[in-house]
């Protein structure tokens, strides 16, 4: 019997919140604030299969890693509740609904499917041979909002949607570069990478605060380059807000607060530019 709390727990459902909002952020920027209901559905379908199956091949990836960290016992895999052959088969049904969505959308969106899965796809492997892998994962975050923009009818290529992207990219990379530093003993151990294994826990703090401020930077830019009401701006100092608290509370030799809560704070950012870029529309 397939157990979906098991399931539910593999892929972190509730990680939805650092890429989803995003996807809607695109999608309401680049239709003007008026998206339409069907694509925020379709919307939202391919975005949530994308990362479940992204999150359950970077678990089933890091599988022998993960039995040996402590830190992971909680995981469905390695507490052996998902079977591997499980996962895979989650995986394939993943994508399955993942094209089925995609293709319920304008037809570029399966053409430019491959180019966005594969951030997604490669990802989970890139700790293995750099330590700049938090901006791959920024990168695979960042096909959600340039994904919602393309769904809603916006132009490919376009400066607005890079700039948005970029400050995606850096605030993913900045707080999962901090997150990963607890673990830079146990990487080390087993060879692999990460900003605070390359640059050690203090200097990769350090350079997650200027990721963090260059994130902020392109979230306001943005909002400037698509001529967005006043509201959205009120989203942004918010985000920056919580990111400045993130760097307040958090010491690179004091690993105390660095957990899931600090983790799922994050999400505050993804929620406070959505609601407010929502709003900008609104009164519009």
């Amino acid at each position: 019997m397939i157990d979906i709390k098991a399931h539910i727990n593999n892929i972190a459902l509730h990680h939805t919140i650092f890429d989803l909002p995003f996807a809607y952020i695109g999608a309401l920027m680049a239709s003007g604030g008026h998206p339409g209901v069907m694509t925020i559905v379709w919307i939202t379908v391919a975005i949530t299969t994308a990362r479940a199956a992204s999150l359950a091949i970077d678990n089933l990836a890091d599988l022998k890693y993960d039995s040996q960290q402590p830190r992971m016992a909680y995981r469905a895999m390695v507490a052996g509740h998902i079977s591997k052959r499980e996962a895979l088969i989650f995986i394939a049904l993943c994508f399955v609904l993942l094209i089925f969505a995609v293709l319920q959308l304008p037809p570029i969106c399966i053409y430019l499917l491959p180019i966005a899965a594969l951030p997604c796809v490669i990802y989970p492997f890139t700790k293995r041979f750099t330590g700049y892998c938090h901006v791959f994962l920024g990168i695979a975050i960042a096909m959600a909002p340039a994904g919602g923009w393309v769904a809603a009818g916006g132009e490919v290529i376009s400066f607005q949607l890079l700039v948005l992207c970029i400050g995606v990219i850096f605030w993913m990379a900045g707080f999962d570069g901090m997150y990963g530093a607890q673990d830079r003993k146990f990487d080390m151990e087993h060879g692999l990478h990460s900003l605070a294994t390359e640059h050690g826990a203090k200097n990769a703090f350090g350079i997650a605060r200027n990721y963090h401020l260059f994130a902020f930077f392109a979230f306001l830019c943005a909002g400037i380059l698509v001529h967005i009401a006043w509201p959205y701006y009120i989203g942004v100092v918010i985000a920056g807000l919580v990111l400045i608290y993130q760097h307040r509370i958090l010491k690179w030799n004091d690993f105390r607060y660095l957990n899931q809560r600090y983790f799922m704070r994050n999400g505050l950012v993804s929620i406070a530019l959505f609601l407010f870029t929502w709003a900008s529309y609104l009164v519009a």
